[in-house]
């Protein structure tokens, strides 16, 4: 059953309609000349996480919310290679039917592939003013391997998870703080116009999804989910390793083994915030997903994610994070 029998065209063309108005370029738009400001915070305290270590003086605090900034532009690019690889797929449902579906599709494909080149050129950028040894633990086309070889039904729930806390990112923590690094924070900007769009895209895909699978395979895409919800921290225990080095490596400060471990702690501790707990307790996400599961497969999903859930700021976030 295709999609365009059960949603109407009209979601697609507004899609549509507001991708032209927010369409923007990287050089043009987004970086417009401009280098990053070291003298500024990259990732905001209620991502980074870097105020909960009371023992870290305001410089290192800012260098590792930096560290972790170019890190979260590298982890964005790696999840976008398998979405952009996804969605085309996807696009084929709609090929020969609606092509207004077909067409909000391939241009949502079109932007993801120009937001991996806009995440590459900003590591091309701090890997030229940032001391050497920063590390990339994670292959995109490896990743993208692993996410793609899961059912669709899965797929597109990490999917709407992402790009879902993507705007509650920029919504939460990253608009409201006038202290972060001018293109830093344009870079989020002109990333949450476009998201916010594709958002729309992944829940139609996904309820169509839903719809077109019965229960033994909704079943089976249950685990698939908690895979990849595993594989995700998988990448993320490797980078706040090499992110906990390498910051301790180039900081001006000198910290003691127990601070070095309470540093890694931390980091993994918001990575884990940003690009798992802050998902998937996102309002919008909830709504989603869990009308579609019965109580032993929300109880599956929860029991696993109950490890991470510690993961959360100290201090709430200052708005919702609904998106």
């Amino acid at each position: 059953m295709s999609t365009a029998h059960t949603v109407p065209t009209e979601r697609y063309a507004k899609v549509i309609e507001v991708s032209k108005r927010v369409r923007w370029e990287i050089e043009r738009d987004v970086i417009r000349g401009r280098p990053f400001d070291y003298t500024k915070t990259f990732l905001p305290s209620g991502l980074s996480l870097v105020n909960e270590l009371e023992f870290m003086r305001a410089a290192d605090q800012r260098l590792l919310s930096q560290v972790q900034g170019r890190t979260y532009a590298y982890i964005f690019g790696l999840v976008e290679r398998f979405i952009s690889a996804k969605v085309i797929a996807l696009s084929q449902e709609h090929v020969f039917g609606d092509q207004v579906a077909f067409e909000a599709l391939v241009r949502m494909t079109d932007e993801e592939i120009k937001h991996q080149a806009l995440f590459r050129r900003l590591e091309e950028m701090m890997a030229a003013d940032m001391p050497a040894g920063y590390v990339m633990t994670a292959d995109p086309n490896a990743f993208a391997g692993v996410v793609l070889g899961k059912s669709n039904w899965a797929v597109l729930a990490l999917t709407l998870d992402i790009e879902l806390f993507t705007q509650a990112h920029y919504r939460a923590s990253i608009e409201p703080d006038a202290e972060l690094s001018a293109l830093w924070k344009d870079v989020f900007l002109f990333h949450w116009r476009e998201e916010s769009q594709h958002a729309i895209l992944d829940e139609l895909e996904f309820v169509a999804e839903n719809a077109r699978i019965g229960d033994a395979e909704r079943d089976a895409a249950v685990n698939d989910l908690i895979a990849l919800v595993g594989a995700v921290d998988g990448i993320l225990q490797a980078q706040a390793a090499a992110d906990a080095r390498y910051f301790v490596d180039i900081a001006s400060g000198s910290y003691s083994d127990v601070q070095v471990e309470q540093i890694h702690a931390m980091v993994l501790k918001a990575y884990r915030w940003q690009y798992i707990v802050s998902g998937v307790s996102e309002p919008r996400f909830q709504k989603v997903l869990f009308p579609m599961l019965d109580e032993a497969q929300g109880s599956r999903i929860q029991n696993a994610l109950a490890p991470l859930t510690y993961a959360v700021p100290t201090q709430p976030m200052p708005m919702p994070m609904a998106a």
